[in-house]
């Protein structure tokens, strides 16, 4: 049985799991920089080479439980992926589970959003990310990564983190009462992650595009933009975020693994343990 980090199997079991991980090995729509579909696989590798004990929160999270579900590889169409995924994630849902997910290219959200937005009344979506993602269609396809957050847009409560790079026609689309460009934060004191609190409502998932941090420490993802965001800035703000308690998923997306430079699965392997960290601790 593999499990998620080589924990012990007595952790990843599904009746007793807290989390369920299900990776989503999705590449179809990308346009510049191809290979999301290895980031699962490069992420669970660098996650069996990382420590269990988060010393920030004083914890092992693994021991709440972690199942790592099968991979979702259905590819035929984007919109055949997005129903697969929608339905996994529900089914998690309905049993209670805290759902994450770990792509693949930001496409796979979709799916996971519209779930979530179905199984709670009110619900905020927090996305990181370089990229507004919010066009309505992109050559032609609906279901696209640069669509990513469209439906979002449209249906929840958008809130977006990091940004600095998009189309004209997004504006049509965007919130500037709810968006944090990358520019006006980069110098900012943390009063703005309190801004981003003050924001939210409802249930809340997280939706984090690695592309979202700056490229000098994360240079492995599909489209990577000058600019970004620092690691301790987004374990802050996700922090303050998972301490309202109110955060019931999240994803992970847009890992490019590069075989010259290893450090970028293993930030995400981190990122997304210290995560489960920060909510179930």
């Amino acid at each position: 049985m593999k499990t998620f980090a080589g924990i012990d199997t007595e952790y990843a079991q599904y009746e007793t799991a807290r989390t369920v991980l299900i990776p989503v090995p999705y590449d179809g729509t990308s346009t510049w920089g191809k290979g999301a579909d290895k980031g699962p696989e490069a992420f669970l590798g660098a996650a069996e080479n990382m420590e269990l004990y988060d010393i920030e929160t004083d914890s092992e999270v693994y021991r709440t439980g972690i199942f790592l579900h099968d991979a979702i590889s259905i590819d035929e169409t984007p919109d055949l992926m997005r129903r697969a995924v929608k339905k996994c994630v529900r089914k998690q849902l309905e049993n209670d589970k805290f759902v994450t997910l770990f792509g693949g290219e930001h496409t796979i959200s979709i799916g996971s959003i519209q779930a979530y937005a179905e199984h709670f009344d009110e619900l905020t979506i927090l996305q990181i990310d370089a990229h507004a993602d919010l066009r309505s269609s992109y050559k032609g396809e609906p279901i696209n990564h640069a669509s990513a957050l469209h439906w979002a847009s449209q249906n929840c409560n958008l809130i977006q983190v990091g940004i600095r790079s998009m189309d004209q026609s997004e504006k049509e689309f965007m919130n500037p009462a709810k968006t944090f460009f990358a520019a006006d934060v980069a110098e900012a004191d943390d009063g703005w992650m309190d801004e981003v609190l003050a924001l939210c409502r409802g249930a809340i998932y997280i939706t984090i595009d690695l592309d979202g941090f700056d490229p000098s420490i994360l240079p492995s993802t599909g489209t990577p933009e000058p600019g970004g965001l620092g690691w301790y800035q987004v374990l802050r703000l996700c922090r303050k975020v998972m301490d309202t308690e109110s955060v019931r998923g999240f994803d992970i997306v847009e890992l490019c693994p590069n075989a010259s430079n290893r450090s970028s699965e293993f930030l995400a392997a981190k990122l997304y343990y210290k995560m489960l960290s920060y909510q179930h601790s």
